[in-house]
């Protein structure tokens, strides 16, 4: 038998349920691989491989639809009696109290949580390089970076730690990295996932999701977090598809291409991939042009926008209630300066100081009602643009992963790292980004984006595709 930590949950699965394999045997094999390649790539904050294994010895996991499997868990999402810091400072030492919504789910389904991973401090960045604690390493190169803000989630299932992840995606953070480390990564349609238990970035764009190796895994762990939930005043109150089931339907699907993909910044090597993509998919499928003109105008409404709900959520870290406090101090109010310049990082005071200008009278309608008009716009773009098509795909990413440190000076470049992710965030669209290429022996990641609750299709999409180009076996690291 192949090595266990190489297979697919959904194997593992079978195996498990055969009397073939025991959770024990199973977890054991990930922990051997964590601790193999944990030293090189860092991306786990906190892992629980080791006391998951003590409880497995005496305890008989709970039967279901991913009894058994690994998974890893971004540091934003609660784990209730788990450390959780999100990546900074100001909650080093913070112990969630409580289940998120989609960790309920998946324990009821027998999953078995390993560990919380490395993240940007507050999901604000993509490229992992921003956490308070040590930056976490691409394993197609250890010079480069995984993506952000979910590198840790990314990483830890491209070198087989786990079979599934889960992350957050507020404006690319589980495609971007899913994209740099050669995995599946999808952020689905805004109130798909309950936010409930995921501490808040910019909670109009916020979205817990999945990443996996094989597009069968990825739709039976987003089935499982999936549905509505009353304690989540945005989640949509909408019937979850069997994905797991539905995702063997042939389909004969219209695609389209960005025509204004020309007018932006793309890398040569990436686009050479995405054509290379798109030439192997017409052989299959009808592909044409559809036009969202205002695609150009995404990045600088999603930096007023989430920055200025960042401003708002992150008022809350003020050294009263929880988390980090200064030490000295000579009244409350240096005390709040204190706690916040000690314990926040340069990027999320960057955000925070940009978000506060942004909703300060005299320049909320000027910047932030502006910003939320150009939103509502490319929201009605893609609309009519789906109207002529079942999906759109654009590459994941305009560069191949860059090297550390190399865009830590230029914040403009680091935002334009989601030039073509940010948008479908704003519309609120579901999206996967999936392997297509490796150019200079790097990861190349194509987005494919559906209509609103459209995960079917997107994921039906990516199931084709593991067919024919068989990215499992092809974009796998070297460590």
């Amino acid at each position: 038998m192949e090595e266990i930590f190489k297979l697919p949950a959904k194997k593992i699965l079978e195996l498990l349920r055969k009397g073939e394999l025991s959770p024990y045997e199973v977890l054991e094999s990930f922990y051997n691989r964590f601790l193999e390649t944990e030293d090189k790539v860092r991306a786990f904050i906190t892992p629980l491989y080791g006391k998951k294994l003590e409880e497995l010895k005496g305890k008989r996991l709970k039967d279901g639809k991913l009894f058994g499997i690994p998974v890893a868990l971004k540091d934003n999402i609660l784990l209730e009696g788990v450390r959780n810091t999100c990546g900074s400072k100001i909650l080093e030492n913070f112990v969630a109290p409580y289940n998120a919504t989609v960790v309920e789910r998946l324990k009821k389904e027998g999953a078995v949580f390993v560990g919380k991973t490395n993240m940007d401090e507050f999901a604000m960045g993509s490229s992992t390089e921003y956490s308070a604690f040590f930056k976490t390493r691409n394993p197609f190169d250890l010079e480069r970076v995984p993506g952000g803000s979910s590198g840790g989630s990314a990483v830890c299932v491209s070198v087989f730690q786990c079979p599934i992840s889960l992350g957050s995606d507020t404006g690319g953070s589980i495609r971007q990295p899913a994209s740099f480390c050669g995995v599946l990564g999808i952020k689905p349609t805004y109130g798909r996932v309950s936010r409930y238990g995921l501490v808040a970035f910019a909670s109009s764009l916020d979205q817990i999701g999945v990443f996996a190796r094989h597009t069968e895994d990825l739709a039976l762990a987003l089935e499982v977090i999936s549905g509505y939930d009353e304690r989540d005043s945005t989640s949509a109150p909408i019937e979850v598809p069997p994905y797991s089931e539905l995702l063997k339907e042939e389909r004969k699907f219209r695609l389209g291409v960005v025509k204004e993909l020309e007018e932006l910044e793309i890398d040569e090597e990436v686009r050479e991939s995405f054509n290379g993509f798109l030439k192997e998919i017409s052989k299959e499928f009808e592909i044409v042009e559809v036009s969202l003109p205002t695609l150009k105008y995404a990045i600088p409404a999603y930096y007023i926008i989430a920055p200025s709900e960042a401003s708002s959520n992150l008022a809350r870290y003020d050294g009263v209630r929880f988390g980090y406090r200064a030490k000295d101090y000579k009244d409350l109010w240096e005390m709040y300066s204190k706690t916040r310049g000690e314990g926040f990082g340069k990027e999320v005071k960057r955000r925070i100081i940009i978000g506060t200008f942004s909703l300060s009278t005299g320049y909320y309608e000027a910047y932030y009602l502006r910003a939320q008009r150009v939103r509502t716009k490319i929201y009605k773009e893609f609309l009519e643009a789906l109207k002529k098509v079942d999906l759109i795909l654009t590459p994941t990413s305009p560069t191949l992963p860059f090297k550390i440190g190399e865009r830590l000076k230029e914040p403009v470049k680091m935002y334009l790292s989601d030039l073509l992710t940010v948008p479908v965030s704003l519309a609120g669209l579901p999206a996967l980004s999936l392997p297509i290429d490796v150019k200079k022996g790097l990861p190349v990641g194509a987005q494919v984006i559906g209509g609103p609750f459209e995960e079917t299709k997107i994921l039906q999409f990516s199931y084709y595709w593991e067919k024919t180009y068989e990215f499992p076996k092809k974009v796998v690291p070297k460590l």
